[in-house]
């Protein structure tokens, strides 16, 4: 079928839908979304296709599409999308950043899609497989009181012997309720399924994770709750997974081929940053308890199998120690000063410091310790390998014995991530940079732990952009990115940047705004203080004075967005008893509790203001009443000490950029974008935005900030007059 043919297929099946189905109408954006998606796809030359040629297999075709609120955006893309991988025999691979979202196309718009499509189709939800039980180790624990002294507790490998006795009954209480659950069929295994979460210093020993696994080897694989959802994920023609799943099972066998399916990454805003926090690595090189259990739990499983390996793990494991000790002590005498001083001034107290290596630059010798570190590590590394291997051939021949061996392989894998943290951490704080690139980011954590200092190293690429070029991209043949929020002051270029899609010749990008009318549905008031927000006292006493005022006359539903938690704090102590009583505020209360309690005043006609964060200024969905004025107390500009984002400024600086300019502001004018995008959430809202930062207005960055919202009904509010007491 041609590319035109195709084309005109996919956009046919989802106006076919929104004809058929009742409460849906056209809507001009939404259809132009749909058929950017379907234009796209239908340009995509999929792997072993026929037609392809040597040369599609470095070329792609990716759309960026931002789609305001309203527009429909999950209908748009999963329609066509879903009709041309029917029409060509091939997969729909979805990725969201949000639980929310995936449960809502899981249960809510597949199942719909599903039965409005002229032609059915499967799907499924992918997880990652520590969100599974493994029943081995649960039988284990469950079973033996004495388990929980066989290493299936990797936090610390001493701890589980110190425990209180009734923290030792708990645990065995714990395991010994699921292990009944599972038997009867009143849990699956699955670990959301839970009615309450549990923590995860009791999941963790439990989980189904590739370290402790044998696989097909493991003597009760029939019955593997994380492989019958892997046999649901094959059958299946449309994946659900999270942006997390799909950049870490890169080149695994988890999801569809990425050179052959059609990848669809919702709320992509989120994109960079989970790249950021994937590809970085950190390791502990002080507390090292870890390391002799691994080399001789190694060596017991070693004793049992024949091993072709000329690797003496044993030594290796001894080297591997002295090389982090040398670390460790080189990190201490190099930035350890300001954690002495700060044990000294307070004995007793916790404490800790941080410091980066300016350019990515580690001194001479602290580089050799870690050289060290990398070599016997990878040595120690390639020994547990051929262990592990030898170990699956055994259980393999010797089934008999297979329960028994698979939990020490179980033992085994449980630190085994440990051991591969040291490697990549050490080989990341050794990478330079290169020619003319961006170096890593690199910086040593240092918190007291009674008279010793416990060292942590990190490291972290500077670019997610590059990051993900090299890992996601190569890989994609189709995709289409989308949010309610990726242009940037008017314009793609920063999330691009961002995304390692800004040279890419494969990308078109389309801005399909919001139906909403926001002139008529809303109002935007930049309330003044007299204090710039650098003014930190000075300004939140006056905008805690204001947003006083302004929330005695809340009549519904209102959410104040706070930009820290002291700021908050400050807020929450000086309400009056009268506003006290409508007060909600994030922490006090679960979330699912607070918004309850916030829908039930609202809906018998009660004011009811949430105080939040950050967290709270995304993927909140209050429509109506529930939130008929938003008070952005000021402008989030995120706080610029993170160890990535100094490092990322120091570099640009020394580029010739603006950090502020290129990065500060547009990553501001995103996140101020989702935060309004709280207000107006349907066609029929009516709200109010109450800002009370003046730089909105009275600045040049602000002005571009404001280019970048919705085009509400502007009005400027004056300072309050100052009062004292």
């Amino acid at each position: 079928m041609s590319t035109d043919a195709l084309a005109t297929l996919a956009l046919h099946q989802f106006n076919a839908i929104v004809q058929s189905t009742p409460g849906l109408r056209v809507r001009d954006g939404q259809q132009r979304m749909a058929q950017q998606v379907a234009d796209t796809f239908a340009q995509t030359r999929l792997r072993g296709e026929a037609g392809e040629t040597e040369s599609d297999t470095s070329e792609h075709a990716i759309a960026v599409i931002e789609a305001g609120t309203g527009v429909g955006k999950s209908l748009a893309y999963a329609a066509p999308a879903i009709q041309m991988a029917l029409a060509r025999g091939t997969r729909v691979l979805i990725a969201t950043a949000t639980v929310s979202l995936q449960e809502q196309l899981v249960h809510k718009d597949l199942p719909a899609l599903a039965a409005a499509m002229s032609e059915p189709f499967s799907f499924a939800l992918a997880k990652g497989r520590a969100r599974y039980v493994c029943k081995l180790k649960l039988e284990r624990l469950a079973s033996d009181e004495s388990a929980v002294d066989d290493g299936l507790f990797p936090e610390d490998p001493d701890a589980p012997g110190k425990e209180a006795a009734e923290t030792r009954e708990a645990r065995s209480a714990f395991y010994t309720r699921l292990a009944d659950d599972l038997a009867s069929g009143l849990w699956e295994g699955d670990r959301d399924q839970l009615a309450i979460p549990p923590d995860p210093a009791l999941w963790s020993p439990i989980a189904a994770v590739a370290h402790t696994c044998t696989g097909r080897h493991c003597p009760l694989f029939a019955t593997c709750t994380y492989y019958e959802r892997r046999k649901e994920l094959v059958a299946a023609q449309v994946i659900v997974a999270n942006h997390d799943l799909l950049l870490s099972s890169i080149g695994a066998r988890l999801l569809p081929d990425l050179s052959n399916c059609l990848l669809i990454i919702d709320e992509a805003h989120h994109l960079p940053r989970t790249a950021l926090a994937q590809f970085a690595c950190e390791m502990d090189i002080s507390r090292l308890a870890w390391l002799q259990q691994l080399a001789s739990r190694a060596l017991r499983v070693a004793s049992q199998v024949e091993v072709e390996s000329d690797i003496d793990v044993a030594a290796s494991s001894a080297r591997l120690r002295v090389a982090l000790q040398d670390a460790e002590r080189l990190v201490i005498d190099l930035y350890g000063a300001p954690l002495r001083e700060a044990m000294a001034r307070a004995p007793g107290k916790p404490a800790s410091h941080r410091a980066r290596a300016p350019r990515g630059e580690l001194p001479p010798p602290l580089s050799e310790a870690l050289a060290q570190v990398l070599q016997h590590a990878g040595d120690l590394l390639q020994g547990l390998r051929a262990i592990a291997q030898a170990l699956r051939e055994h259980i393999r021949e010797e089934p008999a014995d297979a329960r028994r061996l698979s939990q020490l392989y179980a033992q085994v894998g449980q630190l085994a991530p440990r051991l591969e943290a040291v490697h990549a951490s050490a080989s990341l704080l050794l990478q330079e940079a290169p020619q003319g690139g961006a170096p890593a980011a690199k910086w040593f954590t240092l918190a007291s732990a009674g008279d010793a200092p416990v060292v942590r190293a990190h490291a972290s690429p500077l670019l997610p952009g590059a990051a993900l070029a090299a890992h996601l991209w190569s890989a994609v043949r189709g995709a289409v990115l989308t949010s309610a929020t990726l242009t940037s002051c008017g314009n793609f270029d920063f999330f691009l940047r961002e995304a390692g899609l800004s040279d890419d010749a494969g990308v078109t990008t389309l801005q399909v705004a919001s139906p909403f009318d926001y002139a008529r549905q809303g109002t935007l008031t930049a309330s003044r203080t007299e204090a710039l927000p650098r003014d930190v006292a000075a300004f939140t006493r006056q905008m805690v004075r204001a947003l006083l005022d302004d929330l005695a006359q809340v009549r519904s539903g209102a959410l104040v967005l706070f930009t820290s938690r002291e700021q908050m704090r400050q807020a929450v102590e000086q309400l009056p008893p009268a506003l006290r009583t409508i007060v909600l505020v994030q922490g006090q209360q679960p979330r699912l509790k607070l918004l309850a309690a916030h829908r039930e005043r609202v809906a018998r006609g009660a004011p009811s203001v949430i105080f939040g964060l950050q967290s709270f200024g995304e993927g909140l969905d209050l429509p109506g009443a529930l939130c008929e004025t938003l008070f952005i107390t000021k402008l989030p500009f995120a706080p610029p000490d993170e160890p990535v984002d100094e490092a990322r400024a120091e570099w640009l600086r020394a580029s010739g950029g603006d950090p502020f300019m290129e990065l500060v502001v547009p990553a501001t004018a995103m996140r101020l974008a989702q935060w309004v995008g709280r207000a107006i959430r349907s066609e029929d809202d009516h709200a109010q935005v109450i800002c009370y930062d003046k730089r909105l207005l009275h600045t040049g960055y602000g002005r571009r900030l404001l280019h970048g919202l919705p085009a509400f009904t502007l009005r400027e509010r004056g300072a309050p007059a100052e009062t004292t007491a």
